[in-house]
């Protein structure tokens, strides 16, 4: 994190403000799309481990899966700093209550029992608190920078350990004096988001407690600067990103030549779909011809869709399927609150209209209502009943404000009914607003990256216009940076997949772009 400019990691050099994660995302190597195409054309994969190779399959050892995991951990790692902005370190909190919890606190209470027995011994024992003070210099000498000669030569002295171990001997160390200057210099050295516990170190009269807490503060101060180096590197991962990933996964299909079967499957189950659905106006030929970025296209629209507790993504995917999941359901939350609006304006019809202000009101409400949609165990019909008995009270009671009756029993019973019918998957309004997302974010794959501008909302889809925009935009950088990553192992299993094993040997097969 950035620290405060008159400290010693101020002179580091600060990463400048980035453009928004969803374009910092799509322009990581490659920023423009047709570059991104011709990547895919490119036959850069055809090793000897791509799924157009025809090699004879070679026995996984051991040492083979070990060296694959660490590669996908590495690469999971470099994307998950690259594209999140909101990636942190955090310290791992071991469970309230738990036997780990109970014999790590137990074994540190002993420890610092110990120290204070030792300290007011007659005459003191120093021995462990020479060794903190060894540890202390070490931490404190790990968060200097290269240019901090100075200051290093300053704590190197003051905390000297032969020197300490020689005042140790003749009784004679200030633990208090050099607790107090490590806490100066952590004050220095820490960001800002720690000056309030300097302040409370200072505050601290009991030399046991002081060095506990500086121990403690040292850690979070640790996790600071793993923090600051994860943002100062963010923008040097994200211009490397592309090659860096594509060359680490090449890596893994060296080691696991079996790595892009979810994939092949994924795309082979794209593809049927596409040879099985009517085009209009197409004449029938026995030889189909289908555009490999069609087939891609709808390959990424079904991961909107796709049915992450019982199906695993392809292995391409996988360093975004947190950020994929977490899109699809918004996404399915979105298109109930699209088609719950529908409902709603058209059960009532005039009356909504004449209702300034309801329309939004309405949205607040049964956005409540379904917050958590994504659980297991939230209830859907119950919910979906329960939206419809509100907008019942909220139309009843804007009408009132206005001096109007309330609707009538009929009308109300009608309204609950067709909310609560949304639960059957079969259902038209479900069908229509499905249509028309799906429609959207087809349309959103047919831009440019990165795009000037986005395309207009469909009908029906102005109360959630703002999420599906933003939630578009998101889905549309993450597919655009997966392309120009893994373009050229997609080409390579189209080209087997459409022209064969053998038309997919030559060196110089190419795809169209469209």
């Amino acid at each position: 994190m950035p620290l405060h400019s008159d400290k010693q990691l101020a002179a580091e050099d600060q990463p400048s403000d980035l453009d928004s994660p969803l374009c910092s995302e799509s322009r990581a190597s490659l920023s423009d799309f047709e570059c991104s195409r011709r990547s895919f054309a490119s036959d850069s994969s055809s090793k000897s481990s791509s799924p157009a190779s025809t090699s004879p399959p070679r026995v996984v050892t051991f040492d083979d899966v070990m060296a694959t995991a660490r590669n996908f951990s590495n690469m999971a790692l470099a994307h998950e700093i690259a594209v999140n902005e909101n990636f942190r370190l955090k310290q791992e909190a071991l469970p309230e209550h738990s036997l780990a919890r109970r014999v790590k606190s137990i074994v540190h209470q002993a420890f610092w029992d110990v120290l204070e027995s030792e300290l007011k011994a007659e005459p003191p024992e120093y021995e462990h608190a020479v060794r903190l003070f060894e540890e202390i210099r070490e931490i404190l000498l790990s968060f200097l920078t290269p240019g901090g000669n100075r200051l290093r030569t300053q704590i190197c002295e003051v905390l000297d350990v032969d020197l300490i171990r020689q005042q140790a001997e003749h009784g004679a160390v200030d633990v208090q004096g050099l607790a107090a200057y490590v806490i100066g210099v952590m004050g220095k050295l820490c960001a800002p988001v720690r000056d309030d516990d300097i302040r409370e170190l200072k505050a601290t009269g009991d030399v046991v407690e002081v060095l506990r807490q500086i121990f403690h503060v040292l850690d979070l101060m640790i996790m600071d600067m793993a923090n600051f180096t994860i943002q100062s590197l963010r923008p040097h991962l994200q211009r490397q990103l592309v090659d860096y990933e594509r060359t680490k996964f090449q890596e893994i299909l060296e080691e696991t030549p079996n790595a892009l079967d979810q994939t092949t499957e994924w795309i082979r189950e794209s593809m049927q779909e596409e040879l099985l659905s009517p085009t209009p106006g197409a004449e029938q030929s026995s030889k189909p011809s289908l555009s490999p970025r069609l087939v891609l296209n709808s390959s990424y629209l079904r991961l909107l869709d796709w049915d992450f507790p019982k199906r695993d993504l392809p292995e391409t995917l996988v360093t975004d399927g947190a950020r994929l999941r977490e899109l699809a359901e918004k996404l399915r939350r979105l298109k109930t609150l699209a088609c719950l609006s529908l409902i709603t304006s058209g059960t009532l019809g005039a009356v909504a209209e004449s209702l300034p202000g309801l329309e939004r009101r309405l949205h607040r409400v049964t956005a409540a209502l379904l917050e958590g949609m994504h659980r297991e165990t939230f209830n859907l019909q119950e919910a979906l009943h329960s939206v419809g008995l509100q907008t019942c009270v909220e139309v009843n009671k804007a009408l009132a404000e206005r001096g109007f009756p309330a609707l009538g029993a009929e009308v109300q019973a009608n309204l609950v009914g067709q909310c609560s019918s949304l639960k059957d998957e079969n259902n038209p309004v479900r069908s229509l607003v499905d249509k028309r997302v799906q429609v959207y974010m087809k349309s959103l794959l047919g831009l440019p990256s990165p795009p000037k501008s986005l395309p207009p909302i469909p009908r029906g889809l102005d109360v959630i216009r703002e999420e599906l925009e933003a939630l578009g935009t998101q889905y549309l950088n993450i597919v655009n940076l997966n392309m120009q990553v893994y373009g050229p192992f997609y080409a390579s299993i189209l080209r087997k997949l459409l022209f064969g094993e053998e038309a997919s040997r030559g060196a110089d097969a190419s795809l169209p772009a469209n």
